[in-house]
């Protein structure tokens, strides 16, 4: 059974930073891309970042490139998500997810963890 728990998400000012985690077990997460993904209230799930499973691969959605870095160590199985300049819109829950292969989709990733809060507050 493949976990992914979600950490380093809450509430910021306006043009500050974050730094998510996501922790992995149960499935050899160094062959495996992940993705994160983000949904706000009343909005469906988006597509935040991908990374593939060597970790020279990202793409990242048009609303937070040059401000949202990927990442991942895999010694430690874990993926981040480095979050600056962080504007209100971007407060949703963050989701990582765990797939074959680098997507965009969110049907493309075969499990998930249970989602961090980030707030940004104006």
């Amino acid at each position: 059974q493949v976990q992914l728990v979600e950490s380093g998400g809450g509430l910021v000012q306006a043009g500050g930073s974050l730094r998510l985690s996501c922790a992995a077990s149960g499935r050899t997460f160094s062959r495996y891309a992940m993705g994160w993904f983000r949904q706000a209230p009343g909005k469906e799930r988006e597509f935040v970042a991908t990374i593939d499973a060597s970790g020279y691969g990202t793409y990242y959605a048009d609303s937070v490139k040059g401000r949202f870095t990927i990442s991942r160590d895999n010694a430690k199985n874990t993926v981040y998500l480095e979050m600056n300049s962080l504007k209100p819109e971007d407060t949703a829950v963050y989701y990582c997810a765990i797939g074959r292969f680098r997507a965009t989709t969110a049907g493309s990733y075969d499990y998930w963890g249970q989602g961090t809060q980030v707030t940004v507050s104006s």
